[in-house]
């Protein structure tokens, strides 16, 4: 019984707690489709330089851009890691605040993710109803084991 003990020393921060919960839902069945559906559909295929809408700004305009777009991802990406235990698409939150985070690395931690069965599924019927083609994929290379090439 001390948890329900801890839990009525504590009702203050569970009220934190369930709000917080319910703003992370909501938030991210408003703002999740809307970045999916308006990532380019050659994301994984296309010439990622200059990718950035920032880079041909002012420096300073790009750097503060720069940071605002990390800013998100990491905010999206802390609150995907909550929704897995949370109410909200903890997975496909996880995947955006990813895209938004620039990080050596991550094209191959993005292809890993969106190899994902089921996460792929999800975004896929995401795009068709918001009237966006599906992302293209790069074709995944034959491994082989054990022979020579």
């Amino acid at each position: 019984m001390a948890i329900f003990d801890w839990l009525r020393s504590n009702d203050t921060l569970l009220g934190w707690l369930v709000i917080s919960s319910v703003v992370m839902f909501v938030a991210s069945l408003l703002i999740m489709p809307v970045l999916i559906a308006k990532m380019r559909p050659d994301y994984f295929t296309g010439p990622h330089a200059g990718h950035s809408v920032f880079s041909k700004r002012h420096w300073l305009i790009a750097s503060i851009g720069l940071v605002m777009k990390n800013l998100l991802g990491a905010i999206l990406l802390l609150a995907g890691i909550a929704m897995l235990v949370l109410p909200g698409q903890g997975l496909i939150t996880i995947f955006m605040g990813i895209t938004l985070l620039n990080f050596p690395g991550k094209q191959n931690l993005e292809l890993r993710i969106m190899r994902q069965r089921h996460l792929r599924a999800g975004i896929d019927w995401i795009r068709r109803r918001a009237g966006s083609p599906p992302l293209q994929m790069p074709r995944q290379r034959n491994r082989k084991r054990g022979g020579s090439d």
